[in-house]
């Protein structure tokens, strides 16, 4: 049977940790191993990851030498995993337990480099999720990765290690968006990423974390659509709306101040007007929400934009 290597980065998540180790616990394939990378926790994260290394051999607790989330997945990737699929998951998200054995599955014919699956979006309890992610029937492109990326979390992804090798793993300069960049890169240079069709991973959304700052997130979007130019590929304003679409819909559940949300807004539909607001049931609820900010209130707005 072919060994998983799970690599998680964890950084002050004692409050989640325990519960994304005990989805891992409950996967039905049970050929894999945990590398926790602590990248510099001050709660009782450390703590956690070395006694469930203890009480559970699959499970290593390790620090990392770098610092950030890309360095930290990078270390447990190339330096600790063991095994032929590197399986990333998040501190903070869970999973089905059937997906590590669709990931062996997706993967066996050699014919995908890449896998990721459907992912299931809540705020505060699994059972009630929001939203789900769409994977398209095709092979994933670059152009698809620059409008709206389908894999949408990094928890989502399994590579084979050999493939992370080679394309030398994250961009460790990056603290968002690391993931779209590296998925531009392994696209662009012919490797071949691939969806599957059923539930994966729950995300849980939080009105903090790293995808919260806004600004980050523009530039290093920016970063990742010179990595895409640099391969030949070049961002379209329909790209591009649905982008700034999707940080204005955060603005929305993050409490931004109006005039960032308004100017999310006003960007995307001058981009692409069509883009931005359609489908309806995604564009348009952001459009007015943007509009009527200033009397919407904030548990109803963050009820509306967490699905």
């Amino acid at each position: 049977m072919t060994l998983i290597s799970i690599v998680i980065p964890v950084f002050n998540a004692d409050k989640t940790l325990a519960a994304t180790i005990d989805a891992l616990k409950a996967q039905s394939l049970t050929t894999w191993e945990a590398i926790l990378v602590d990248d510099g926790s001050t709660d009782g994260s450390l703590e956690i990851a070395q006694r469930i290394s203890k009480e559970d051999p699959r499970f290593r607790s390790v620090k990392n030498p770098g610092k950030g989330p890309s360095a930290a997945r990078n270390h447990g990737a190339m330096d600790c995993a063991k095994g032929e699929i590197i399986a990333f998951c998040d501190a903070d998200d869970l999973w089905t337990k059937d997906k590590l054995r669709s990931v062996q599955n997706a993967l066996a014919t050699g014919k995908a480099d890449a896998v990721f699956g459907r992912v299931s979006f809540f705020s505060e309890t699994p059972s009630k999720v929001g939203s789900h992610s769409f994977v398209p029937a095709s092979d994933i492109t670059v152009p698809m990765l620059l409008g709206e990326n389908p894999v949408c979390t990094t928890s989502n992804l399994s590579v084979r290690a050999a493939t992370f090798s080679v394309m030398n793993g994250f961009d460790e300069t990056m603290v968002h968006n690391e993931d779209l960049e590296f998925l531009i890169r392994l696209v662009g240079t012919k490797h071949r990423l691939v969806g599957v069709n059923e539930d994966h991973v729950l995300y849980r959304r939080s009105p903090g974390g790293l995808s919260a700052d806004l600004t980050a997130m523009k530039h290093s979007r920016a970063q990742a659509v010179a990595r895409a130019q640099k391969l030949g590929f070049q961002v379209s304003a329909q790209q591009e709306a649905i982008f700034l679409r999707y940080l204005a819909r955060r603005a929305l559940r993050m409490d931004a101040r109006p005039g960032v949300t308004r100017s999310l807004v006003v960007d995307g539909l001058r981009q692409d007007p069509n883009a931005f607001l359609f489908p309806a049931r995604r564009g348009v609820p952001i459009a007015i929400g943007a509009a009527f900010l200033p009397v919407l209130p904030a548990p109803l707005r963050h009820a509306l934009f967490s699905k």
